[in-house]
């Protein structure tokens, strides 16, 4: 047979198209032509594909016109994913396998010289693209992206080692099965810093469960050493543990950019880019688009240390996905949507000597330095920060006298039950809560409601700071128990959007 078809998938964002690997062996000036809209990588395949045949003595039709087609051809081909499927294409289309076995199955795989398989991004985008299609074909993988793939239900997800482990089971009659892949089990969490580590500081603290409650975005203000970045830190270890669904997303996404780590499967992840960090290593694109820090933050927390000092740009482009939960990103040839549903935690000085406000240290700078650094962050981007309160400094005598503070672990449990009452209610969290929703979800008695407003009116608050408030308020009332939010909880929810220097934002 001189044509063969095998199946296969290329990466397009976070999902997997079907491609059809189409090759055809005719006779003619011998040469080796593939097209279909594929990238420098994929062209390469050539070389390895050759190699690989010949050194575990498979037949190369040297004299014989190859031409590859990736079909649909106006879809961009990457990465080294499509070496497996040239390889059994060209077998299949000389006649060393048998090509009506290939129909069952979808391949990907990069191939040593010596015919080794070897990992490729983007298994576990495969596993779910497989699944909400319903197909019935098996995916056939490398061993290490295969574990990544079986861990989607209900996809059968096979492997292989080395290319000659795949000729002998596509063989006519062959008895010899490829090896099942088995799931990753949920890693146990390794022991995590604990809140206990930080002394006093109980109003941050406060903060930080309440915004672990809601899935509230927090911003931290305070000198050098008070314990911001040791704060942030801990929030994974207060927010409840993955639900399949949730780890699933999260691993897909770091599969796409090759950093999914088995040894992490379910757990929240925790990112840190530095502050010199641009647009698009934060949001994600470049060609073809890749994923940026909020999308590898998938249903984990991130973490920007130094707010201030973050490319102004940068931080502006966060405004969208921080409230829509997604990044859709627009070149003038293709666009890419990945998901953004990330917790932000940022940390920052109240000026740029970082001492306004310090008993213990002299503030050097100017007013007009402190307007300036604190003019780095625009309004519309504040104004989206659920949380926003002062960490302050606390004497070196006083600390050595401050008794350990709760453990992580009993702070979790609250958190575990305000999420569970929030979800009970409105099936989702209090941050992710719409502003329709929210006099039927959020509801208050009078004296809340009107010290709401009264604090809505003099402060001049924006129709967005006042819904933030009263999510905050009903998250406080979730850690309570409470089904109607109080007075005091309402006052404590406008208290904690003490900004910069004690003033409101």
């Amino acid at each position: 047979m001189s044509l063969a078809i095998v199946h296969s998938r290329a990466l397009d964002g976070l999902a997997a198209a079907a491609v059809s690997v189409e090759v055809h062996l005719a006779n003619g000036l011998p040469s080796f032509t593939l097209v279909g809209l594929a990238e420098t990588e994929v062209k390469e395949s050539r070389e390895r594909v050759r190699a690989a045949l010949q050194n575990n003595g498979l037949s190369f039709p040297h004299n014989k016109r190859i031409v590859v087609n990736l079909a649909p051809a106006e879809l961009p081909k990457e990465g080294g994913c499509f070496d497996l499927p040239i390889a059994l294409g060209i077998l299949a289309a000389s006649g060393q396998i048998d090509a009506a076995a290939l129909a069952g199955f979808e391949c990907a795989g990069e191939l040593s010289l010596a015919g080794e398989l070897r990992p490729v991004r983007g298994a576990l985008a495969m596993g779910l693209a497989l699944r909400r299609e319903s197909s019935a074909r098996r995916l056939i993988l490398p061993e290490a992206s295969a574990a990544e793939a079986a861990l989607v239900d209900g996809v059968g997800v096979q492997f292989a080692k080395h290319l000659l482990d795949l000729v002998a089971a596509l063989q006519p009659g062959s008895e010899q099965p490829l090896a099942a892949a088995v799931a990753l089990p949920r890693a146990a969490a390794a022991e995590a810093s604990d809140l206990r580590d930080i002394r006093g500081q109980a109003g941050a603290k406060r903060a930080l469960e309440i915004a672990a409650a809601g899935a509230h975005s927090l911003l931290l203000v305070g000198p050098p050493g008070t314990g911001k970045s040791m704060l942030a830190q801990r929030l994974a270890g207060l927010l409840p543990p993955l639900t399949t669904e949730e780890a699933l997303e999260s691993a897909a996404v770091l599969s796409l950019a090759g950093q999914f780590d088995p040894a992490r499967w379910g757990w929240r992840v925790l990112r840190s880019p530095h502050h010199s960090a641009s647009s698009i290593a934060l949001v994600g694109g470049g060609s073809p688009p890749r994923p940026g820090e909020i999308s590898l933050a998938q249903h984990g927390v991130l973490f920007l240390d130094e707010l201030p000092e973050y490319n102004r740009a940068a931080l502006e482009a966060l405004r969208e996905p921080l409230e829509s939960g997604r990044i859709l990103i627009s070149r003038a040839a293709r666009q890419a949507e990945f998901p953004a549903r990330f917790q932000l935690v940022a940390a920052m000085n109240p000026c740029p000597c970082g001492h306004l406000g310090n008993p213990l240290r002299e503030c050097r700078c100017t007013p007009d330095q402190v307007a300036r650094y604190r003019g780095r962050l625009s309004g519309p981007f504040l104004d989206r920060l659920d949380l926003q309160i002062e960490v302050p400094v606390i004497a070196p005598a006083a600390l050595a006298g401050v008794p350990d503070g709760e453990a992580s672990a009993r702070v979790a449990e609250r958190v575990a039950a305000a999420r569970a009452r929030a979800l009970a209610r409105q099936g989702c969290s209090n941050a992710l809560l719409p502003a329709q929703a929210l006099d039927r979800q959020a509801r208050c008695d009078k004296a809340a409601m009107d010290l709401l407003l009264k604090a809505a009116a003099r402060l001049g608050w924006s129709g967005r700071s006042y819904h933030r408030v009263m999510r905050v308020a009903r998250s406080i009332a979730d850690l309570a128990g409470s089904e109607v939010i109080a007075p005091a909880q309402m006052a404590e929810a406008v208290q904690l959007r003490r900004g910069l220097g004690g003033g409101l934002v």
